[in-house]
């Protein structure tokens, strides 16, 4: 495997062989039959089989998403000055998780669309993706009890588990046609898309002297980036290239905009009918987003990320001023209102 891929089939199939048994597939001479036997049947050498356990995950890793967690890494550091091979590891870790927990959540969303192309499962389907990012994620794991430090360990479990907390919050929600309140959704981001940046600092925090706490900075950006993504989703042609158009309501999914016009608008029975049916028709779902933008749930959120910016801006000044994070930010504001 390429080194872009951070030698993942190479380092698992390393590890299979490690594990066979003398006189299997480790360097050393079968026995003649042993040899016919194998040849006959077509057997994949353990390198093959590697690449085709990863397959799934190569395909989505084929295309780059939005790399903001490689620049939040990035930026963290010119704080917390993690020497470069642990750096490294780091950031493969969580691109890892990050892709692995991509295939994981379309499954369960059944969405059609990722980065503009189709859905893993559509490709190599449910049982093998399902199968591929669980193993993924002990590629990481092994990856962390390599660094030989038992905080790590404890680090990833904390913060998988939170991510596996989120995700099911939100699961729950929509699969029981549970709108959430405000306070919960934003208790479910916490856990959810905060768990991976979490992950990441955290981890890079247990290699550095800087013993600053970052938890507060860390969890307004997470909470920053799955609101807008909330946003951009109901309003952005390029999330609808990418995605799908208004992905969301045909997942059923109780997002920050539609959990705001469901408990403040007039229509919130309209827009929960909506969601039950988690339809694909493109009329119904402007009809959606125009029940949304009559309880003012756009400005409501656009407002809500604003304030957000100002308490990140006021946070990196706290902690003395962060150039990459400062250009991260205004890379990912929204547009000006027209």
């Amino acid at each position: 495997m390429s080194g872009s891929l951070d030698g993942l089939a190479d380092s698992a199939a390393a590890a299979s062989m490690a594990m066979a048994p003398p006189g299997h597939d480790d360097g050393t001479a079968a026995s003649p039959k042993k040899q016919r036997v194998d040849k006959g049947q077509h057997h994949s050498s353990p390198a093959s089989m590697e690449e085709a356990l990863l397959a799934p995950y190569m395909y989505l890793s084929q295309v780059p998403g939005k790399e903001v967690r490689t620049v939040m890494i990035n930026a963290f550091n010119d704080w917390l000055h993690v020497d470069a091979a642990h750096l490294d590891t780091i950031a493969s870790i969580v691109r890892k998780l990050h892709t692995a927990s991509l295939m994981i959540d379309d499954v369960e969303d059944n969405s059609d669309l990722r980065r503009g192309i189709p859905v893993t499962h559509k490709i190599y389907g449910v049982p093998m993706t399902i199968n591929t990012a669980n193993y993924v994620y002990f590629v990481a794991l092994q990856d962390i009890l390599q660094m030989d430090n038992p905080r790590l360990v404890e680090i990833f479990a904390e913060e998988l588990l939170n991510l596996h907390r989120g995700q099911g919050m939100e699961l729950y929600w929509r699969d029981t046609l549970t709108c959430p309140t405000e306070a919960q959704y934003l208790e479910m981001v916490e856990h959810k898309t905060g768990g991976l940046f979490r992950l990441a600092v955290k981890l890079m925090q247990a290699c550095s002297t800087n013993g600053a706490d970052f938890a507060g900075l860390v969890n307004m950006i997470g909470a920053y980036f799955q609101i807008r993504d909330d946003f951009m989703n109901l309003q952005s042609a390029e999330y609808s290239n990418n995605k799908g158009f208004c992905e969301d309501l045909t997942e059923g999914k109780f997002s920050f905009v539609i959990a705001h016009a469901i408990a403040h608008g007039e229509d919130g029975a309209q827009l929960m009918s909506i969601l039950r049916q988690r339809t694909t028709d493109e009329n119904v779902k402007r009809y959606a987003v125009s029940l949304m933008a009559k309880a003012r749930s756009f400005e409501y959120t656009r407002a809500y990320l604003e304030k957000l910016e100002a308490q990140i801006a006021q946070k990196l000044n706290e902690h003395g001023g962060n150039a990459r994070l400062e250009g991260l930010m205004a890379k990912l504001s929204l547009p000006p209102h027209s």
